[in-house]
């Protein structure tokens, strides 16, 4: 098989979000002046360079902390068709013409039922290819930290792909999953346990996290992201006009304000906000710009609930809305926006104020 290249860019997203996540990947595209054509299957969406070029610099350039609707950035070869009876011959002859090194192998599928039901093939066949690709010298011990990926559409085809290091995440498949715990109030708990992970580097949690901080949480009740708060040590705002749960009140952080969470204000900077109402973006983004304008937090915190159609240009116009906001005003900031797993029609904005 003569030398192939990666001219495809390939990301794995929730089934449901693969039209946002290619429009994604073709405004990246488009904006770095690469001419791509764009597909997507379930669960999956990819971008392919129309000179066959490599994909590489656009991977690189577009980094996967800038993606909001990806699970998983990849570079990937043509699709590859393998025979029921002999899936391995092809499969090798593939990532030996590719000229890949790596040193670790992923099997994946769509986060689908059908995606789910070829486990039993992968198993069969990880050993003997990481035997046959060990003995080819392209499974080795050093190799700068790159991984394969061998996305499976089917039990017939499947993506070859490459990742590497400080480019990806490192979870399988991009999906962080989380227990609920047994005392929170609610299972929305989850979405701000994960945005701790997604956005807050471990080493950092004492310092930006933990001990006598502040905070404020608009649309509390029942708490479940409060609690989150509370187990962090931090003194709670919580800002509802329904009931919060008993156990959180009994805890003696958390002040409940029967108050509109739109419309109230701290009465000294907090050092964290958190938000999840369910209302329009532009309306949640409108008290965003409040708080963070006024320097009224550190840091935040919030879920934007997204429309049933073209979701990636509501999320594009709400950001750059705020971005317009928070420069007029001389706001400097850092700001992540993603599409965590545990968030179902909505994603999750993390942003702190330098």
């Amino acid at each position: 098989m003569p030398q192939i290249f990666p001219a495809t860019w390939l990301v794995y997203c929730r089934p449901g979000f693969e039209r946002d996540a290619l429009a994604e990947l073709l405004h990246h595209a488009q904006r770095h002046g690469v001419c791509c054509e764009g597909e997507r299957g379930e669960g999956w969406a990819s971008v392919t360079r129309l000179d066959n070029e490599p994909i590489n610099e656009l991977h690189r350039l577009v980094h996967f902390d800038l993606l909001i609707f990806a699970r998983q950035t990849l570079i990937a070869l043509p699709l590859l068709n393998v025979g029921r009876e002999d899936r391995l011959t092809s499969l090798v002859a593939q990532v030996i013409a590719a000229g890949w090194s790596f040193e670790d192998i992923w099997h994946e599928t769509p986060d689908t039922n059908e995606g789910k039901a070829l486990g039993r093939l992968i198993k069969a066949l990880s050993r003997p290819l990481e035997s046959l690709l060990k003995k080819r010298g392209a499974l080795r011990r050093k190799a700068g930290g790159r991984r394969l990926h061998l996305f499976w559409v089917s039990g017939a085809s499947l993506q070859v792909c490459l990742s590497f290091p400080g480019n990806r995440s490192d979870l399988p498949n991009g999906i962080r999953r989380l227990r609920v715990p047994s005392r929170a109030p609610s299972r929305s708990t989850l979405k701000l346990e994960e945005a701790w992970h997604e956005f807050i580097p471990r080493s950092q949690w004492e310092e930006r996290l933990e001990g006598h901080l502040t905070a404020a949480d608009l649309g509390a009740a029942p708490g479940g992201w409060t609690w989150q708060l509370v187990q962090k040590g931090m003194y709670v705002y919580a800002i509802d006009n329904g009931p919060m749960a008993a156990d959180l009140m009994a805890s003696g952080q958390v002040e409940h304000l029967k108050e509109d969470g739109f419309t109230w204000e701290p009465p000294y900077r907090l050092d964290w906000l958190v938000c999840d109402i369910v209302d329009k973006p532009s309306r949640v983004i409108a008290m965003m710009e409040r708080w963070l304008a006024g320097r009224w937090c550190r840091e935040a915190v919030f879920n934007l609930k997204l429309p049933m159609k073209k979701r990636w240009e509501e999320v594009t116009k709400c950001l750059s809305d705020l971005d317009n906001i928070l420069q007029a005003a001389g706001v400097k900031y850092t700001l992540r926006c993603r599409h965590l797993y545990h968030d179902r029609e909505e994603v999750t904005v993390h942003i702190r104020i330098q």
